[in-house]
């Protein structure tokens, strides 16, 4: 079997780009590296399929060439609908943190922040009791509803 060199290249650089855009703080930029990533993917399936042949319809092709592998075919076309999926959520996710807050950059969350700064003994403490710090009340919350509409669900 013969691996050329330049589409693993391409595959690579696809994927370093892809890990970088996801290791940003704008929803956007996340989207794109998923994209990037799942594209890199598609290819590298197709590169590992084997070499190109005849199309997997009997009765098709010239002789002395062998049959391409379908089953690599099918895996792209279920991963390229999965990723499609995953980047309609991922648009959705974006939109809905652009109406709420106005920003695209997911900032850091208060309560990681407020957990990361306690002591090793504090954070056995927190862990250790039982009871809700946080009681659920039928309250609308700060995310419940979009700006201006805060008394409908």
């Amino acid at each position: 079997m013969t691996v050329y060199l330049i589409p693993l290249l391409a595959i690579g650089a696809l994927v370093s780009c892809g890990v970088y855009l996801l290791l940003e703080r704008t929803l956007t930029r996340m989207l794109l590296g998923l994209l990037l990533i799942g594209n890199a993917v598609n290819l590298l399936i197709i590169a590992v399929s084997g070499a190109p042949g005849n199309p997997p319809v009997h009765g098709r092709g010239s002789p002395g060439k062998p049959t391409a592998d379908p089953l690599a075919q099918a895996m792209v076309l279920t991963a390229i609908v999965i990723t499609m999926g995953v980047a309609a959520f991922v648009l959705a996710l974006a939109y809905r943190s652009y109406r709420l807050t106005a920003a695209e950059a997911v900032g850091k969350d208060p309560e990681d922040t407020r957990v990361a700064q306690l002591s090793p003994e504090e954070a056995a403490d927190v862990d250790a009791d039982p009871e809700e710090p946080y009681p659920d009340t039928d309250e609308p919350d700060e995310l419940d509803a979009l700006p201006g509409h805060r008394g409908s669900r």
